[in-house]
């Protein structure tokens, strides 16, 4: 059994959002991106299926152009090579579920980058 939790010890980066990864399983990853009001990712692509989880807060997610906005509770999957970018509306917290193939410094890069 492995536990994390999305709401302890939240860290937000002043200038970036804040990547974490709560866990690894034989299946996937689980990431955490903490965002202050305003910060973004800049449009970039994962080489695999993703599932977007807006925990707290609301959020621009951009996909091949086109805003939608999401809010706390709501869920978006992707495919892979979907063009994708995120704007936080207000403070926020997102849950990314990554493959297991897929690596946790790859979406740090992206938050690094934007």
């Amino acid at each position: 059994m492995k536990l994390a939790s999305l709401v302890k010890e939240l860290e937000y980066h002043e200038t970036r959002p804040t990547i974490q990864v709560l866990m690894e399983t034989e299946t996937g990853k689980e990431i955490r991106i903490a965002f202050k009001e305003g910060h973004v990712m800049k449009e970039h692509k994962t080489p695999f299926p993703i599932v977007v989880e807006v925990f707290e807060g609301s959020i621009e997610f951009g996909i091949n152009g086109v805003i939608h906005n999401l809010q706390k509770g709501d869920l978006v999957a992707l495919e892979g090579g979907v063009p994708h970018d995120l704007k936080a509306l207000q403070t926020s917290t997102v849950r990314l579920s990554l493959n297991k193939a897929d690596s946790a410094k790859r979406v740090d890069d992206v938050a690094k980058n934007s």
